[in-house]
């Protein structure tokens, strides 16, 4: 699978995907030390930075899923919920990105509180503007918690799928793309784990479509998915863990850039919710 993410931040989006050996494609994150984050981790990545100067028709049919979690502030009860009324109500930007990409899947996130802004306005323009590229959209709201995590953090997922002739075929060629590899190149990422109970069909071709090659597995055996959070406090001043995000930001003591990484960590989606929902898609292939 090949990924693109949009409103990057410091990733929790592409760090999903490398969890379930797809190739991120490109990040489009306007924030200086988001840029930074995502440059050190996906260096082979494109990066754009202003999302509303951005033209990515370059990728149209040739990127499967497309992620973002669209600017919250407009409707999150912790501001003044302006709605579409506030300049960084980016929700278009995103849907013209999708269009302009066709990807098979969308994965879009929101704070809870979008589905009230308004009577629940933007939640059903979200959900009729996927339908009006041909989308079938499951919206559903799944909690940090849901995965483990010692606090709420209710979000809203919009996960959508396109089925049309012209994705499948897109599909297909992917798969065509994958099965050409050498196949002594991939190992499955459930015997990497050891969990033997789940058996791949071969090489390159695991059943719960997890797969990576050699190379990925030796420079990353430490990015492996952190799904406890039995040591960390439930309410931590300035700690990363918490929200499942890695703690290697917590060390920086420069004051801009520390007070850069604690605004990231608000920011951020819970790449273990991503994670479940993405084991989700891949059993839809």
């Amino acid at each position: 699978m090949r990924h693109g993410s949009l409103f990057s931040g410091i990733g929790g989006f592409d760090l999903a995907a490398e969890w379930m050996g797809w190739e991120n494609v490109f990040h489009c994150e306007w924030n200086p030390f988001g840029q930074r984050v995502l440059h050190h981790y996906w260096p082979n990545a494109e990066t754009f930075t202003d999302i509303t100067k951005t033209d990515f028709t370059k990728y149209y049919g040739t990127v499967d899923i497309i992620t973002g979690g669209f600017p919250c502030q407009p409707y999150s009860s912790a501001g003044k919920r302006l709605g579409k009324e506030d300049e960084r109500h980016l929700w278009p930007e995103m849907l013209r990105a999708i269009r302009e990409v066709s990807p098979r899947f969308v994965v879009g996130e929101n704070v809870r509180g979008l589905t009230n802004w308004n009577g629940g306005m933007v939640f059903d323009e979200v959900c009729a503007e996927l339908e009006s590229l041909g989308y079938q959209v499951a919206p559903v709201i799944i909690p940090a918690s849901g995965v483990g995590a010692p606090h709420k953090r209710e979000r809203i997922w919009f996960v959508a799928y396109n089925d049309s002739e012209r994705q499948q075929r897109n599909e297909q060629q992917t798969r065509n793309r994958l099965n050409s590899q050498n196949s002594e190149q991939w190992v499955c990422v459930c015997k990497e784990q050891g969990r033997n109970e789940i058996r791949c069909i071969d090489e390159g071709n695991c059943e719960n479509g997890i797969f990576q090659t050699n190379e990925f597995n030796k420079n990353n055996r430490k990015r492996q998915p952190r799904m406890g959070w039995e040591k960390f406090p439930t309410q931590p001043p300035v700690c990363g863990g918490d929200d499942g995000i890695s703690d290697k930001l917590d060390g920086i003591t420069f004051p801009k850039w520390r007070a850069e990484s604690i605004k990231a960590y608000g920011n951020a989606i819970v790449p273990q919710v991503a994670y479940e929902i993405f084991k989700a898609i891949t059993k839809t292939i």
